[in-house]
């Protein structure tokens, strides 16, 4: 009797990636057709000049270092895949802290400093600040805002 090498039923090609967020849009851009090398040669902080290898980049996604990029390598790695540095931050701190941010979008800063505020507050708390924010929010509707 000959059994297969990998059984199609056991589901094993269906099963998440357990690469990093990081490692991913790495591995995203080499799967559209870029190479380590190309993305190496555009990954330069342009305020610090810091450059990340070729070899740094197959390391991210081959067999990921302990320490994260730091800063200046974020922003290298941002202008090589042509990705917002803030997209480049929260894959980094998914990746190495296994934080994950919620996306605001469209709001600005203030917001976000809000919403960091309102975290770990009780029920109660909570409560009184979405009344707060639905009576705003009905005073402009009937002010025609």
């Amino acid at each position: 009797m000959t059994v297969p090498a990998t059984d199609p039923e056991s589901g094993a090609a269906e099963q998440p990636s357990q690469i990093g967020a990081l490692s991913q849009l790495i591995q995203e851009a080499l799967d559209k057709g870029e190479s380590y090398g190309r993305l190496a040669a555009k990954a330069v902080d342009s305020e610090t000049g810091e450059t990340v290898s070729k070899p740094y980049l197959q390391r991210v996604v081959k067999n990921p270092p302990t320490n994260p990029p730091t800063v200046p390598m974020m922003k290298a790695i941002a202008a090589a895949l042509g990705k917002p540095f803030e997209r480049i931050q929260e894959a980094t701190a998914k990746q190495w802290l296994q934080y994950e941010a919620t996306e605001l979008a469209s709001y600005d800063a203030e917001v976000r400093i809000i919403v960091t505020h309102l975290k770990g507050k009780s029920p109660e708390e909570l409560r009184r600040w979405r009344y707060m924010i639905e009576a705003e929010e009905r005073a402009r509707r009937e002010a025609g805002e």
